[in-house]
């Protein structure tokens, strides 16, 4: 693949333009495109109109489309059989706690650090620096040859933070246009810093907040005590019979419908020599605590869960109060994997609690967003010409992953848009995404820049 010259110019061209790409980038880096904040609102508007003006400038038909919430920016470029939707948020996360930062979040500059230099900023690495590797390797491809290797259509949204809520309306009302053979989403990271990863299924997520109602008032634990209700004591009884002895859920028809993982994908699993106990120790456990007789990565990536994100009730102040509660209150939230339905499945939840509350309790939920999960079939071409791609650029294997947290994107793709989604990004575990110091390896940016120009190679 390097040795054709088209390419190997191209390649060549990223190169040399490394500083004046992370040039374009910083520009974009100082646009502070806060979701959450509607004081950034006209932030979130300059970021689109910055990225549709870069896009018009690469041969674009480019545009910002308005919405109930922030803008999309939707571009139509290139021309030929294969056509591809490429996928990114322009979008950040608050900044606080500022005073956490070692400089201004929205004056972006490299720094040398002991791994290698990297571009400091919020919105670096997830997804300002992501996306743009791929608006790099246009650019590149257009300056080198004079147009697109083929049809590419660019989506990006301004509320990915914020939960999507003008997304799927968005898809649904402009099927047509953005159906493309496959989407490319750039919003995840190498394995393990350094195997070039490709992400074939997300999990998806479910949750609830459970709260049982016993006495119409707390009640003395010396006068009440072992007569009345607790309602405490019978929420704890429920969340405790959550899990049998071999870490399976109990809500009846949970597992209904799962898929085991392709032999293909468990090989490339086992090939990372992952150790369930290394990865505990770096957040003082070491014990495996899932389902017996699965390894590490299945438990992380291709099984489901259901956790106990919080609990309370009561007094819970400093000291003591011996007093039975009136209420007891919960949040539990499932990964989900594919084939699981998110409303069946709290359908299902919600009926295993209520059947295992007294008659002279009360039952009340709140559902905290539902998302399906999202597997993608390796057996496409595209998947594999991706693979070699990232292999012959990062000099190690490629790898077909798993992500145990979501991207709820991909999901629309497919029931909205009928397309698998191809999720190759370039971040690395200590990148603080969320987080104060948000960083992006200047390596990560010119390397994934050079990672999309091969694949769009191997696409056309």
């Amino acid at each position: 693949m390097s040795d054709t010259p088209s390419l190997s110019a191209i390649l060549d061209r990223i190169d040399a333009g490394q500083d004046r790409a992370l040039d374009r980038l910083k520009a974009l880096l100082r646009i502070p495109s806060i979701s959450t904040d509607p004081v950034h609102a006209g932030d979130c508007r300059a970021a689109a109109d910055w990225l549709a003006e870069e896009l018009r400038g690469l041969g674009f038909d480019a545009g910002v489309r308005s919405t109930p919430g922030h803008p999309m920016v939707v571009a139509h470029g290139g021309t030929g059989a294969r056509h591809v939707l490429f996928y990114g948020h322009y979008d950040v996360q608050p900044v606080d706690p500022l005073d956490h930062w070692t400089r201004d979040p929205f004056d972006p500059a490299v720094e040398a650090t002991p791994a290698g230099d990297v571009i400091r900023a919020r919105g670096a690495s997830d997804d300002k620096g992501q996306l743009m590797t791929f608006l790099e390797a246009c650019r590149a491809w257009v300056e080198e040859t004079g147009a697109l290797p083929c049809r590419i259509t660019v989506l990006l949204e301004g509320e990915e933070e914020s939960g999507s809520p003008s997304l799927v309306p968005f898809l649904e009302a402009n099927r047509e246009e953005l159906a493309a053979e496959v989407a490319l989403i750039c919003d995840t990271g190498l394995h393990d810093s350094r195997v070039p990863a490709i992400v074939t299924s997300l999990r998806g997520l479910l949750g609830e907040e459970i709260t049982v109602r016993g006495p119409d008032r707390d009640l003395h634990s010396g006068g009440y005590g072992g007569l009345a209700r607790n309602p405490a004591r019978v929420l704890t009884q429920v969340l405790g019979g959550l899990h049998d002895a071999d870490g399976r859920v109990q809500v009846p028809g949970f597992y209904d419908g799962i898929e085991e993982p392709p032999e293909e994908v468990l090989r490339d699993w086992a090939a990372l020599d992952f150790s369930a106990e290394a990865f505990l120790g770096e957040v003082g456990l070491s014990i495996p605590a899932g389902e017996t007789g699965r390894t590490g990565l299945e438990m992380l990536w291709s099984r489901p869960t259901a956790e106990i994100n919080g609990v309370w009730s009561g007094y819970t102040g400093r000291g003591f109060k011996t007093v039975l509660p009136a209420e007891a209150h919960a949040k539990v939230s499932f990964r989900l994997v594919k084939g699981q339905d998110p409303r069946a499945l709290r359908d299902a939840f919600r009926a295993w609690v209520r059947g295992q509350v007294p008659a002279d309790c009360e039952v009340v939920f709140q559902e905290h967003g539902a998302a399906p999960a999202s597997g993608m079939s390796v057996d496409a071409p595209v998947f594999a010409a991706a693979k070699a791609a990232l292999t012959e650029e990062w000099g190690v294997e490629a790898a077909f992953v798993g992500a145990g947290g979501s991207i709820p994107i991909a999901g629309y793709f497919q029931l909205i848009l009928g397309m698998e989604s191809l999720l190759a990004g370039f971040a690395k575990s200590d990148d603080q995404i969320h987080s104060p110091n948000e960083k992006y390896d200047t390596e990560s940016f010119r390397k994934g820049t050079r990672s999309w120009a091969r694949l769009l190679a191997t696409l056309a």
